[in-house]
């Protein structure tokens, strides 16, 4: 190993411990030591100083002993007449840097508490695009992706590349790889993090590039994040440091890029992420660290090509990734699928209420189809003028020897992740609710619909290469196919929908979870029951059941319902444990049969979303498809942001249109007989089963008793029509009671 790179760590420790000793006796003079220090909303205090010493910090006293401990940390100087031949004192010098680097940010809390934002995106408008420590809420959303392998590992990338473009596709080549980008610090009077945001990308938790702070001492916070995952997630305790660090070699794979000029002070925390088995790649001619000893393989290597460093990297590390290889111009993987396409950024779009937008997915014959196959029928993306809208139909036909029609649904669900995966589009919805918008710099790069076609088929074979032999996608675009398409695929559905019609709850001990749609909405959990579908509409608890049979490790997991804590409002322990688990702690409990106490939580793809009229002691629902005012004061699009990203409103809740005449539907509130306005497009789409339902409750002309837009759209107006009609609801006992 080289004296000279020693000699500059170990330069770098003692510069560091010594800068941030004087900053500690500056806030003692500033502050009184019993002054509470931390970072926001965390129980882990200074997490690599509790993780790795077991040191609780709370107080500026507190820093004391950790700062002492540093100091005492430091090596001897290295003179040039030494030989060292062996990593200790670097590694030594590299933590106590490190631990100051901590210390210093702490104090940065305490001088500038607002300096970071407390949010997983940053507010672009306000100039505030440092994030700081991620507290934990983020660590339970997150960090379980470290341990269940959807998130391999991460970039620490610190500095700034040489140009805007080149940072941005670094930055890119990582996220296909699944890969958190981690970024800190700044060079030539900028970072990467402000180069990607001049190239219009979007930074933030949910693309999985984190700007943490803008100094190198702000890389202190993903070295926390690593320890805190472990002890979180991996059953580790604090000042266990020998574990705690073999873990994080062993589980979370991470390393560090260098981008711009490595002085002492970058040098030591690279030395000092040694510790964790992370090694550094830089850009710049730096000496470097080639045998191995605590990394998998080299420790830091120099002069890394930018168009290099991604592969590099993952290799120097011993990260195994499987990368998708798939034909398309845009980028493509999980790390684009929490991605929104905003007004200002789009494009074009497909359904979202201004045009048709269906999806079906069905068994072929092996001869009736061509793998690989992918048709567009109509007009494409070029053809659409900017802003514009188009019907899109999707048609999936799959044939496979272990292919079953129960499948079906299974498959068509996945196109809403598969689609948002790819970068600059965006999917919300499913069925014939399905809603597409291409944002400007996806066109720019040529994207086309049959991209769609191409992700489809290439994502079905490496998912389920099991039961997939053969795959063939159509996309319509002219508006008479689309509507044919959605007509077929509105029998398709209604046919698996009574799959399950004559099944009750408490037919089954088990009913399954859906979290196809944590990418929008993080905290909602899905719960389907034989009596509540899956409030998007394309799930019931066969095609739950069937999906789990596919994929055992899937969205679909089974939840034993357990005791049963209230049968009236539909609460079962084992479904409140799973949904504590599932939503990170964000939700505690829920009912499947209310919507006025602690209704279940809804995202953004829900069919229809039910509000409670008090004055009318009763409730109203609205579809996605109808555009027009309701008796709750909100269109379905107000109602959709106001609670549709994965929280429990009293009052409110969203379901399928299946659901409304289903037996168990709100039925702790009173039932369906609460109804009192629907859409007059809806009553007519489930006229059927609505008399049919009524007629069991007793009330066979309920549907007349009704009321839609034709009477009014506020409660006033129409009150006057339920008394006329002699609505059930006004005898019914007060909704809020």
């Amino acid at each position: 190993m080289s004296k000279l790179v020693a000699f500059a760590a170990i330069q770098g420790g003692y510069k560091v411990v010594s800068q941030v000793e004087g900053e500690y006796q500056k806030a003692l003079e500033t502050f009184p030591a019993s002054t509470k220090v931390g970072f926001p909303n965390t129980a882990y205090y200074l997490p690599v100083i509790y993780s790795l010493l077991g040191m609780k910090v709370e107080t500026l006293e507190d820093i004391k002993k950790p700062l002492e401990f540093s100091r005492k940390l430091l090596p001897p100087h290295i003179k040039r007449v030494n030989h060292l031949p062996y990593l200790g004192p670097l590694l030594d010098a590299g933590m106590a840097a490190l631990f100051c680097y901590e210390i210093k940010e702490a104090l940065r809390y305490l001088y500038q508490p607002d300096f970071y934002l407390h949010s997983e995106e940053p507010d672009l408008d306000a100039g505030k695009i440092w994030l700081g420590a991620a507290d934990d809420v983020v660590l339970r959303k997150r960090g379980v992706e470290f341990v269940d392998g959807s998130a391999p590992g991460f970039a620490a990338i610190v500095g700034a590349a040489p140009t805007a473009e080149i940072a941005k596709m670094i930055v890119e080549d990582y996220q296909k790889k699944n890969l958190y980008i981690f970024c800190a610090a700044n060079h030539n009077n900028t970072s990467v993090i402000q180069q990607l945001i001049s190239q219009k990308v979007q930074v933030g938790w949910n693309t999985r590039i984190v700007p943490f702070g803008p100094d190198i001492s702000s890389a202190i916070f993903a070295l926390g994040f690593a320890n805190r995952a472990a002890m979180a997630f991996g059953g580790l305790q604090p000042g266990d440091y020998k574990k705690i660090l073999l873990y994080n070699k062993n589980r979370i794979f991470a390393f560090v890029n260098a981008l711009g000029d490595v002085g002492t002070e970058w040098g030591v925390a690279a030395a000092g992420c040694v510790n964790w088995g992370f090694p550094t790649l830089a850009d710049t001619d730096i000496p470097e660290v080639l045998p191995t000893g605590i990394c998998t393989y080299e420790h830091v290597v120099a002069n890394v090509a930018h168009n290099d460093i991604c592969q590099r990297s993952v290799e120097v590390r011993g990260l195994k990734i499987k990368v998708s290889q798939i034909a398309i111009p845009c980028a493509f993987g999980p790390a684009f699928e929490g991605e929104r396409v905003r007004g200002e950024d789009l494009y074009c779009q497909m359904g979202g209420g201004k045009t048709q937008c269906t999806e079906l997915v069905k068994k072929a014959e092996m001869n009736e189809i061509e793998d690989g196959k992918v048709v567009v029928v109509g007009p494409d993306i070029s053809e659409i003028k900017e802003k514009g809208s188009s019907p899109l139909g999707i048609f999936v036909q799959i044939a496979g020897r272990e292919f079953q029609t129960d499948f079906e649904p299974i498959l068509e669900r996945q196109i809403h992740h598969l689609v948002n995966y790819i970068q600059g589009v965006m999917h919300i919805g499913q069925r014939d609710i399905s809603w597409i918008r291409v944002g400007k710099a996806a066109k720019e790069k040529g994207f086309t619909l049959k991209d769609i076609g191409v992700v489809l088929h290439a994502k079905f074979h490496q998912d389920f290469q099991k039961i997939v032999d053969k795959v063939q996608v159509t996309l319509y675009t002219k508006k008479e196919d689309v509507d044919k398409l959605t007509q077929r695929a509105r029998g398709e559905y209604k046919l698996r929908d009574e799959r399950v019609e004559k099944m009750k709850d408490e037919d089954v001990e088990t009913y399954y979870s859906c979290t196809l749609c944590q990418s929008f909405a993080p905290s909602h959990v899905c719960s389907v029951s034989p009596e509540r579908t899956g409030l998007c509409g394309a799930y019931n608890w066969m095609d739950c059941k069937a999906s789990f049979e596919i994929n055992p490790t899937g969205p679909n997991q089974p939840i034993e319902k357990g005791e049963c804590l209230n049968p009236k409002l539909g609460q079962w322990k084992g479904v409140n444990d799973f949904v504590f688990k599932a939503s990170r702690g964000k939700v505690t409990h829920y009912n499947f049969y209310s919507m006025v106490h602690d209704p279940m939580t809804t995202c953004g793809c829900c069919e229809c979303i039910a509000a409670m009229l008090p004055n009318c002691n009763g409730v109203m629902t609205v579809n996605r498809d109808y555009a027009g005012e309701t008796p709750s004061g909100m269109k379905f699009t107000t109602l959709a942001g106001v609670m549709g990203g994965g929280a429990s409103s009293p009052g409110f809740v969203g379901h399928s249109k299946f659901n409304i005449t289903q037996g168990k539907f709100i039925v702790g509130d009173g039932g369906l007989l609460r109804m009192v306005w629907m859409p007059k497009i809806l009553k007519e789409e489930i006229k059927d089963r609505l008399n049919k339902r009524a007629a069991e409750l007793g009330c066979p002309d309920l549907i007349d008793r009704i009321a839609d837009e034709t009477v009014g759209t506020t409660e006033e107006q129409i009150m006057a029509f339920l008394k006329e009609k002699d609505h059930p609801a006004l005898k019914m006992d007060p909704i809020i009671g």
